[in-house]
């Protein structure tokens, strides 16, 4: 429930604290006091909508906080979020500046509007004063019934397989539009395929055989230096590993007669070694080398393919192997695309789907529509429409069983306002005032099947008066024992009924600026303010006598 209200330099209020109690609470005051100025207050706080409007002149910005008892969902949500607080409170607090900039908080925490809205609709359910118009729209009183009927979540199912439906038959309808686009391009990636197929480049294939290349094209080279390398180094007696290997002999046995040539020995002796391992390696090197014109013409040749390769697909020629690999998948990517039968059967099953998910929802709207005719009808009864019916029909959409979004039928809601008269389109038959009573009874019917903690009525008793005023009283009043109910409302027998009453006054300061201010009514204030809502601008002592009266009923 809601336990407290801080509002600062919104619209018309600079200041303002209400704590809140359980029960059935009353707002009054002067037509354009801003009773509906609070609602709307809060509204911002539970993720409404806001603008830099709302910032009362002169101040720079709006500032709202809004303190709820939580119950175990807001809970769960709450560490779901990680914006857990002080254990059973949640805060929620909007701030919008002059530039239209809008802050929202959650336990002092940075959120999201849609982090607002999400716990907002755990917390508060509000029926606004032009909830009679929205009757008259079709969509209003499916949502209104769906709402009711517990069916939110198996609607928002069935309009999420709609969608999925509608977007595999779009897939079909557009494969089958770029069907010669796709055939083109299968023609052109085929040919590239098979191209690089013939061609099969391999990954460091371009690295290796130039590789090869340079060896071969450069093979007499080669193998004159290594076998001049090898002549200066060991095939002649003035080489240079004989000469070594004989001053390493000699130098060996003159150390044993002085050792101060040790070192020099030991010097001498790895450059020797190194020097027989070296005529080793290029002895063997000198065996694999051979003049090999055939092989030379050949990789000449893969050369010249390869970068020809290149050339066509625009690319380095060691790029190739990639690309190779890319066609392929694309080729591939793109048959599964254009497979026909496959986006058949996915969409066949999407409609399957489809036709199972709103079958269901059918078969739940309809067990919950004789309980909400029953239910209302009851309720016109006891705002003097008496013989007046109700009804909620399913009447099947026109196109052969295929559905929409929202199901297989639409929700019309269809009244009688009197006995001895036929049931018809509420839209097309209800009066005003017939309209304001129905819509009201809608509303405290759904209100007392919602899970919601705290109710908000804002001035839904617009449009009736005398006996059905004390009535919506009453039926507001018996709501409050089994929730907190908030009613703005300029009825005095609604507002006699009320266990809290607070009275929004509206003064002005200088000729430019006016502030609303909020008072909570002791009895003898609500009897003063009961006065003067049923006697206008003279309170007599008739009407006071009628207000004591009202109040102590």
């Amino acid at each position: 429930m809601l336990r407290h209200l801080s509002i600062r330099d919104f619209v018309v209020v600079d200041t303002l604290d209400l704590e809140f109690e359980q029960g059935f609470t009353v707002f009054s005051g002067e037509t354009g006091a801003g009773k509906s100025i609070l609602i709307d207050a809060l509204a911002l706080t539970l993720g409404a909508r806001g603008e830099a409007s709302v910032v009362r002149t002169g101040q720079s910005r709006a500032d709202i906080s809004a303190e709820f008892a939580t119950h175990e969902a807001v809970d769960r949500w709450l560490a779901d979020q990680a914006l857990e607080g002080e254990a059973g409170t949640v805060l929620l607090r909007r701030v919008i500046d002059t530039g239209g900039r809008s802050r929202a908080f959650i336990n002092g925490t940075a959120a999201t509007l849609t982090q607002l809205r999400e716990v907002g609709e755990m917390l508060v359910e509000i029926h606004g004063q032009h909830a009679h118009q929205l009757l008259m729209r079709a969509d209003s009183q499916r949502e209104l019934f769906d709402t009711h009927a517990g069916l939110g979540a198996l609607a928002g199912e069935t309009a999420r397989a709609w969608r999925a439906w509608r977007e595999a038959s779009a897939a079909i309808e557009a494969a089958h539009s770029r069907d010669r686009e796709i055939q083109l391009e299968r023609e052109r990636l085929a040919w590239q395929l098979a191209e690089l197929d013939k061609l099969m480049p391999q990954a460091g294939e371009w690295e290796e055989i130039n590789a090869e290349h340079r060896r071969l094209s450069n093979a007499a080279n080669l193998i004159g230096g290594v076998q001049d390398a090898l002549g200066a180094l060991s095939e002649s007696d003035e080489a240079m590993l004989h000469q070594l290997s004989a001053i390493v002999v000699r130098l060996r046995a003159l150390a044993e007669i002085d050792t101060g040539l040790v070192d020099a020995v030991a010097t001498l002796e790895p450059a020797e070694i190194q020097l027989q391992e070296a005529v080793y390696s290029l002895s063997h090197y000198a065996q694999k080398l051979d003049l090999d014109p055939q092989r030379l013409a050949q990789v000449d040749a893969r050369l010249e393919a390869l970068h020809s390769a290149a050339r066509k697909f625009r690319l380095q020629p060691e790029a190739l192997p990639e690309e190779h690999a890319a066609r392929r998948t694309q080729l591939e990517a793109l048959d599964a695309a254009a497979d026909l039968d496959a986006m058949r059967a996915v969409q066949a099953a999407a409609q399957q789907a489809y036709q199972d998910v709103a079958k269901k929802l059918s078969k739940e709207r309809a067990r919950h529509a004789k309980a909400l005719g029953a239910a209302v009808t009851t309720g016109m009864q006891e705002l003097a429409m008496t013989g007046g019916r109700f009804e909620v029909a399913l009447v099947p959409l026109s196109n052969g069983g295929a559905g929409g979004p929202n199901g297989l039928e639409q929700i019309e809601f269809r009244v009688a306002g009197h006995a001895g008269v036929p049931l018809r389109p509420l839209a097309k038959v209800a009066s005003g005032g017939e309209l304001a009573r129905i819509s009201l009874a809608l509303a405290v019917i759904a209100s007392a099947a919602s899970p919601t903690p705290t109710l908000i009525f804002d001035e839904v008793d617009t449009g009736i008066g005398g006996a059905v005023a004390e009535v919506v009283g009453r039926l507001l009043h018996q709501l409050g024992r089994q929730r907190q109910v908030l009613c703005v409302t300029h009825l005095p027998q609604v507002a006699a009924r009320g266990e809290f009453h607070f009275r929004v006054v509206k003064k002005t300061i200088d000729p430019d600026q006016t502030v609303s201010s909020v008072a909570s009514l002791d009895k003898p204030n609500r009897v003063e303010e009961i006065a003067r809502m049923l006697g206008g601008l003279e309170i007599t002592a008739t009407t006071r006598k009628h207000a004591k009266e009202m109040l102590a009923a």
